[in-house]
C-alpha cells in the first residue's frame, strides 16, 4: 500500500486547508488497462499574479478551423472546454472516446505516463530521481506486444487530432518519496530527460508523437515546487502546466514563463459542497472512494449535474476555459467515465462552445489582442 496526501477544499481563499492522510492501492500497469491511479489531489497554490516573462510561442494551427481567429470588438469568446486524460494508456477508453469525440467535433488530451511505453523488461532503463533503477509507483507498459499495441492506439488518438503531453514518469507523490513536490529544477530536467529520451525510443517502434508536440502536462497528484519545476519545464520548450487549482473556473495566466490552467475548484450541487473537479477527488467526496458499482447511476448523474452546474455558470459569466481532470478508470462502475463521455458528447455540440486541446486554445490566445485577454483575465471567476 502507498500512502497519498490530500487537501480538503474550501469554499474561500481564506479558509484553513486541512491536510488528509488516505491510503490508495498501487495501480497495475497499463497492460491491465485500468488507466492511471490518482489519489484525492492536494491543493495546488492558487496563483493569479502573472509574471514578467512570457510563455514559449506555439506555432500556429496548419489547418485552423473556422473558430481559430481574432476576436471582433465586442464578440465573446467561445466557451472552451478541456478533456484532459492523465496516465493516457487505456485502450478500450480511447476506443470509447474516439467515435464520441469525432462526432462532436471534439478534440482532448492525453497526458501519458512516460514508463507506460517501457516494457517490464525493460524497466532498468528507468531510474526516478531519487529513487531506485527501476521502480515507478504505477509500473511500467507490459510485455512488447502491449507496448506496440499501445503505440498504435494512441497513434490513432494523435492522427484524430488529440492531442498528447506529458505526465511525467514514475508519478511519485507524497508516500514515495523523494516525492515530486520536492524535486529540485535539476531532478524535474533528469524525468522531463527520460521522458523525452522514452519517447524518442517509441518512435523508432512506429509511435508518430513529435516531441515539439508535447507543450505541456499535470505534475503527478498536483505537486510540485513550482519554481523549481517551471524553468525544467520552460527549459524543455513546454508552455504550459495544469496542476494549480482555482476557486471557480478562471482564464490562464502566465506563472514563471508558462501558462497555467488551473482545474477549478467547483461546488457538488448534490453535495452542497466544493471539490476539485478531478474524478477521483469527486468519488472520494461522494463516498471516501470505496468502490459501490451498484451506486454508478447516482454518481454519474451527481458529476454530469455538477459539470453542467460549472458550463452553465462559466458560458452566462466569464467564458473561461472549463478544465475536466480525469484519467481512464472504471471507479465505481464506471460512473466518472460515463459522466465524461455523456458531457462531452452534449457540451461539445452546443453553440459558441468548442471541445479543444491546451494547445488549441493558446494558439487562439495568441491570436487574440493582448489588452482584451487581460480584461477577459480580470474578469471575476465564475463560480457555480
Amino acid at each position: 500500500m502507498k500512502r497519498w496526501g490530500w487537501l480538503s477544499t474550501g469554499v474561500a481563499l481564506a479558509l484553513t486547508l486541512v491536510v488528509l492522510a488516505v491510503l490508495g492501492a498501487r495501480e497495475p500497469g497499463p497492460g491491465h488497462d485500468v488507466g492511471d491511479l490518482a489519489a484525492p489531489l492536494p491543493m495546488a497554490p492558487r496563483t493569479t499574479s502573472s509574471s514578467a516573462s512570457p510563455p514559449p510561442t506555439v506555432p500556429a494551427a496548419a489547418s485552423p478551423p473556422a473558430w481559430m481567429r481574432r476576436m471582433q470588438p465586442g464578440e465573446k469568446p467561445p466557451q472552451f472546454v478541456l478533456f484532459s486524460f492523465d496516465g493516457a494508456a487505456s485502450k478500450p477508453h480511447w476506443d470509447r472516446i474516439m467515435p464520441l469525440a469525432k462526432a462532436a467535433n471534439a478534440h482532448v488530451t492525453g497526458l501519458l505516463s512516460g514508463v507506460y511505453l517501457v516494457p517490464d523488461q525493460d524497466a532498468s532503463t528507468y531510474t526516478g530521481p531519487g529513487h531506485p533503477r527501476g521502480l515507478s509507483s504505477i509500473g511500467f507498459g507490459g510485455s512488447r506486444a502491449d507496448v506496440a499495441l499501445r503505440i498504435e492506439y494512441l497513434n490513432a488518438a494523435i492522427d484524430a487530432g488529440h492531442e498528447i503531453g506529458t505526465h511525467y514518469n514514475g508519478h511519485f507523490c507524497v508516500g514515495d518519496e523523494p516525492n515530486v513536490g520536492t524535486w529540485n529544477t535539476d531532478q524535474w530536467n533528469n524525468e522531463l530527460e527520460q521522458f523525452f529520451a522514452i519517447v524518442e525510443k517509441a518512435r523508432q517502434q512506429g509511435f508518430k508523437l513529435d516531441p515539439a508536440a508535447v507543450r505541456g502536462g499535470r505534475t503527478p497528484c498536483l505537486e510540485g515546487k513550482w519554481d523549481q519545476a517551471f524553468p525544467a519545464m520552460r527549459g524543455r520548450g513546454l508552455a504550459y502546466d495544469t496542476s494549480h487549482v482555482s476557486l471557480g473556473v478562471v482564464w490562464p495566466s502566465v506563472q514563471n514563463g508558462m501558462w497555467e490552467f488551473p482545474m477549478p475548484e467547483v461546488r457538488v450541487p448534490a453535495l452542497g459542497k466544493q471539490v476539485v473537479m478531478m474524478d477521483f477527488n469527486l468519488w472520494y467526496a461522494l463516498n471516501g472512494a470505496k468502490d459501490e458499482p451498484e451506486k454508478a447511476a447516482e454518481y454519474t448523474q451527481i458529476v454530469l449535474d455538477t459539470y453542467r452546474s460549472v458550463y452553465q455558470a462559466a458560458f452566462n459569466g466569464n467564458r473561461a476555459p472549463m478544465v475536466i481532470g480525469n484519467h481512464f478508470n472504471d471507479w465505481a462502475g464506471g460512473a466518472f467515465s460515463d459522466a465524461v463521455v455523456g458531457f462531452l458528447s452534449e457540451a461539445c455540440v452546443r453553440p459558441e462552445t468548442v471541445c479543444a486541446t491546451y494547445t488549441e486554445v493558446i494558439q487562439w490566445m495568441q491570436l487574440q489582442d493582448p489588452v482584451v485577454l487581460e480584461q477577459l483575465r480580470r474578469m471575476p471567476a465564475a463560480r457555480n
